[in-house]
């Protein structure tokens, strides 16, 4: 560690790769874990930690970020960074760091590992193999080639996906709020051009008051075609009932959710309450949904690399 380097103690509040916790002790900083204790415990304790590392346990509100006294940084170990008041913190001068370069590429993979499940019937077909069914006309698949993809969101997850799409002979269509993020595998475009042109729908965005209840009913009937839904990002993202509906209609083909509104903030259980909606019924009932329980980041890879970028924004920042 160099001599002009801070010495902080952090505490971390979720489990991580093993790699976090030694390279910051290797940095010099000291490092304890709680990942049991309430909110109320850990508050009580925060004013003896420069900084924290978290995942998705809990919110960080402003009582909290207040108890926080000698806080300088927040980590958290994920691409999006909306269970933290964020305005508030940066009010109070607390360095954000977040690590989506950690997961881009596992995201890109499962995105289109389920829009190729979707379109051969994976998923259908293997069920029913499995029930001694062996149905070729009705397992016909439909091909990736000529199809326009278009995606809401071109950061990190969506140039990702966008490379991944390089191999296919597609055309990529991407609409953002930030101008100039078009490159040599997508074409930035309105969100007009995008709904009029695409075969695929595909979400990177993150949870933010322009994108929740994005994809409504009035959103999915300004697409010119029928096309296929894939969710990687928020599940808040999306009106499940209003997408029920689409695919009852024919509007939506098919949908590949690895996320759900009724996600709790944690990520770490599926419901809010213990109920289960008509609408969510139907999603695990229908052939033309495939469903993952949140995991479209979460590889074995995408663990370490999503450690090694915590180390690494922390170290660029405090030395």
């Amino acid at each position: 560690m160099k001599k002009n380097s801070i010495r902080m103690k952090i505490l971390h509040l979720d489990s991580n790769h093993e790699l976090l916790i030694n390279q910051l002790n290797d940095l010099g900083h000291t490092n304890d874990e709680d990942f049991s204790s309430s909110k109320e415990v850990i508050e009580a304790k925060m004013h003896q930690y420069d900084g924290f590392i978290i995942r998705s346990r809990f919110t960080i509100d402003k009582q909290f970020l207040d108890k926080a006294t000698n806080l300088k940084f927040i980590g958290r170990v994920g691409a999006g960074l909306e269970n933290i008041d964020c305005a508030y913190a940066q009010e109070k001068g607390v360095y954000l760091i977040s690590a989506p370069e950690g997961n881009r590429n596992a995201v890109a993979e499962h995105s289109l590992g389920m829009l190729l499940s979707l379109f051969n019937k994976l998923n259908k077909a293997d069920k029913e193999v499995r029930e001694g069914k062996w149905l070729r006309e009705e397992n016909r698949g439909v091909e990736l080639d000529g199809k326009t993809i278009g995606l809401i969101g071109y950061g990190n997850m969506g140039k990702a996906f966008a490379k991944k799409l390089r191999g296919f002979d597609v055309k990529v269509l991407c609409y953002d709020i930030i101008a100039n993020l078009g490159d040599e595998n997508c074409k930035q475009v309105s969100l007009d051009e995008l709904q009029a042109n695409a075969d695929v729908l595909s979400i990177h965005t993150p949870e933010t008051s322009l994108t929740l209840n994005m994809v409504n009913g009035k959103f999915i009937n300004q697409f010119k075609k029928p096309f296929w839904l894939i969710n990687t990002a928020r599940g808040k993202s999306v009106v499940t009932k209003d997408l029920v509906e689409a695919l009852q209609k024919g509007k939506v083909l098919g949908a590949g959710l690895d996320v759900l509104e009724y996600e709790k903030k944690s990520f770490e259980n599926l419901f809010s309450k213990n109920e289960v909606s008509e609408a969510f019924k139907y999603l695990i009932n229908s052939k033309q949904v495939i469903l993952s329980p949140h995991v479209a980041g979460w590889t074995i890879e995408s663990k370490e690399k999503l450690a090694q970028t915590m180390v690494e924004k922390i170290q660029r920042k405090f030395v």
